[in-house]
Parts: C-alpha cells; structure tokens; sequence
C-alpha cells in the first residue's frame, strides 16, 4: 500500500480559529448575502450524525491496540452522505465536522445528488505495515456497520488511503450481507481498484479537476497557461496530477513542498522526474538534483503566477498570507486558507478558485463510479473524463456569473448557489413531521 506524507498541522496560534469557526464564518457570510432562512440557516449550521467507534486491532507482534474513529454525517436533503476518509495525526471529531460540512456544499454546487459526510482513523499510518493497516481498516469498516452504506453514507479515499483501502472496505461490508445481496452492495465506496469496480480516471480526477479549473480561469482572463509558473504545496495524488496537465499545457512548476522539504528552481522542476524521485526516495523530495532546498516559512513567498495548495487545511492563514507572491490560488485541498488569511490575500487582489469547486473532480468521478457499479455499466476513460469536463465547466460557469453579477470572490459565489440548492429543497419538501 503506497502512502503518502502529508504536511503536518500548523502549530496552533494563540485565539486561532479552528477549521469548524472558518467553514461556519463562510457560510453564515454566504446565508447572509441570499438571505437564507433563519430555520434553514437552524439545520444546516449543526450535523446530523456524529459516529465514534473504538475498536481493537491485532498488531503483528501480536499484541492488541484499541483505535478511534470517526463518521460525521452532516446533511442529506439532497441525497446521501458523501465524502473521505483519511488516515492521519490530525484528525479529530472538530476536522471530520468541518470536511463534512465542506463536503455538503461540495456536492450542491456540483449538481450531485449527495449530502456531505467525513471521517478516518487518528493513526500515523507509516508507523504500521500493509497487513496491520488491512486487519484496521477492516475492522473500523465493521465497527461503523450500518452507518455507512450504498444507498446511505458513501466513504471515498482522502488523505493517506487510497484505492486499496476502499477495495478492503467494499470487500468487508459485502461480506456482512447475505451471499444474493453482496454484489448489490459494491458501491458502499467509491474509489475502488478499476478490478474491483473502480471507475477509469478516478485517481487523477481530483487533481485534473483543479488543473480544468485553472485553465478556465486562465482563458476567461484572456491568458494562456504557456510560460505560466506555478508552485504545489503537497505532492501527493493532487498535487502531482494538477501539475502534471499544468506542465502539459506549458506552464512552469517552480517551487513544491512536502512534509519533509520544500524545494525551489526558477526554470523550473519537471514533473514526471520529481515524481519518479520521490517514489525511489521514501515519498520524500528532500535532496532532488535539479533543485535548492529553502527554508518551509520561505515556500508561499517564491515569485509564481499560480498556487496550488494541496496538502492539509489552514496552511495559508494571516501569518504568512502576505508572503504570496501568485495572483491565482487554486485550492486543490480542503480548507487550506483560514477565513483571516482569506481576507489580507482578497485586499491584495488576490483571486482564489474555491475549493468546494476547485477539488470536486474527485466527488464527481465518485459519483459516476457510483452510478456505473449501480447500474452494472463498465465507463472507459475518455467517456469518463468528457462528463467531467462538462460537469467542471458548468459548476465553474455558474460560479463565475454569479460572482460578477452579484460583485462577491468566488468563493462566497460557489457557496450561495450551493446552500440555495438545498435551501429548495427544504422549502418544496417541508420538515417532517
């Protein structure tokens, strides 16, 4: 099982906001400019369902280790719950209720017929080997039970698991159902190995869905992405497939930064050859040849037109929100700007592609992959990645009229046609009872 090392968290600041105070600041601030109702405003401000189960795991050496993890389910007006899970130090009950959250408004804007959900495992996951890592995740896939389910709440990989991890989940709960029912349950998860129902194209749809972004951004400008430079914080999975299609199309990787260095080279950094690097080096970029290590707190501050934050959320705050030197910042991760950071990078001029639109190649192609294993189709990948270029087009679309025609950035833009969406729903069904 291939991992990859994520950025570790900001150290926290004294009075700084956690990641549930900035996605409830952005959509009271967003419930404010429609005008959303108060009772609406009621419901979409708090979860439905917060699950936290303790399970035990056999280690190797054959001694027993209890585990917690985590499921929130935060809305399902428009379909059932959504969203990652991730294995990682930083996740707690605060994060899993903040992605969630994220995760709903993701899901409206895209068209989706999703609600929005997150959770994982507290677990640095390189401190385990791939049959301990099998024996927990299995074990948390039977622990949540029936809080998860193909009709109900839909994991997808996150941040270190990936599509192993899902093909163990989706092979667990079949095995809890009886023999007739099994194959009726493989869509439990998305993300899936393509052998086991997984969908072409899925693992590098998160990180083409920022690079299509990018690129309708740089053609409503009148611009052109030949000879634009760029820089990716966090060269996992997104990261490394956003910068791929980037360099494709001629721009310039300049600068990337993991969770062991960050590296910088101003005619630039190909690609394919860092990843390669990486691959035979532990994960690592730290000593790549065609490159000069620099200081972590100098990353955001090398001269580039593009930012791609793709690693964890609140790594752009007010402490070095400053420092950017881009005028793009595409948000290849969830969160990874604080709402105080936000505001010093927008007085700047600074425009930021939000990510409930940026990232949602990756919920998009869940979906699809959902519907091929609901339906019993097989997609290939040129059908799959025409459906996301027009699903991306027109999110990004209606997001960028709406931000010109109501004079707001584009995030509080992709927000207000989210959370209208569900907004319409509530008022046409009504709350039971």
């Amino acid at each position: 099982m291939t991992l990859t090392k994520e950025l570790k968290k900001p150290a926290k600041r004294k009075n700084a906001k956690g990641m549930v105070d900035n996605v409830l600041e952005q959509f009271n601030s967003a419930s404010d400019q429609i005008g959303l109702h108060p009772n609406i405003r009621k419901i979409l401000s708090i979860t439905n369902n917060e699950i936290i189960v303790n399970f035990p795991v056999k280690m190797d050496n054959g001694d027993v280790e209890i585990f917690q993890g985590y499921r929130v389910q935060h809305n399902n007006a428009l379909g059932p719950y959504k969203g990652g899970l991730r294995y990682h130090p930083t996740v707690d009950i605060d994060a899993a209720r903040a992605l969630a959250m994220w995760m709903t408004w993701k899901t409206s804007l895209a068209g989706l017929p999703y609600g929005g959900g997150k959770g994982g495992i507290q677990i640095d996951p390189t401190k385990y080997s791939k049959d301990e890592l099998e024996r927990i995740t299995r074990r948390f896939t039977f622990a949540l039970g029936d809080n998860i389910g193909p009709e109900h709440d839909i994991p997808a990989p996150d941040v270190n698991t990936n599509a192993q991890t899902m093909a163990w989940m989706a092979d667990t709960y079949m095995s809890t159902k009886a023999p007739a029912e099994r194959s009726m349950n493989q869509h439990v998860v998305t993300g899936k190995p393509i052998g086991s129902g997984g969908l072409e194209g899925r693992d590098r749809a998160t990180g083409y869905g920022v690079f299509l972004t990018i690129k309708f951004w740089v053609e409503e400008n009148n611009q052109a992405l030949e000879g634009k430079t760029f820089i990716v914080q966090g060269f996992g999975n997104v990261g490394y497939w956003a910068a791929y299609f980037l360099e494709k199309e001629g721009a310039k990787m300049t600068g990337v930064q993991d969770a062991y260095g960050s590296i910088q080279n101003t005619s630039g950094i190909k690609v394919e050859d860092l990843f390669n690097y990486t691959k035979a080096n532990n994960g690592s970029l730290v000593g790549y040849p065609e490159s000069t290590e620099i200081e972590k707190e100098d990353f955001f501050a090398i001269d580039c037109d593009i930012c791609i934050p793709a690693a964890l959320g609140n790594q752009i705050t007010e402490d070095n929100a400053h420092l950017i030197k881009a005028n793009l910042i595409a948000e290849g991760a969830n969160g990874p700007i604080n709402v105080e950071g936000e505001k010093i990078l927008l007085e700047k001029g600074v425009t930021i592609i939000p990510d409930i639109l940026c990232n949602s190649g990756g919920v998009i192609t869940s979906y699809f992959e959902w519907l091929q294993n609901r339906n019993g189709e097989l997609w290939n990948m040129e059908e799959v990645i025409v459906r996301l270029d027009k699903k991306l087009k027109d999110s990004y679309t209606r997001v960028s009229d709406y931000a010109k025609l109501e004079g707001v950035d584009m995030r509080k833009a992709a927000y207000c046609i989210a959370i209208q969406r569900i907004e319409k729903a509530y008022v046409q069904r009504g709350i039971f009872p």
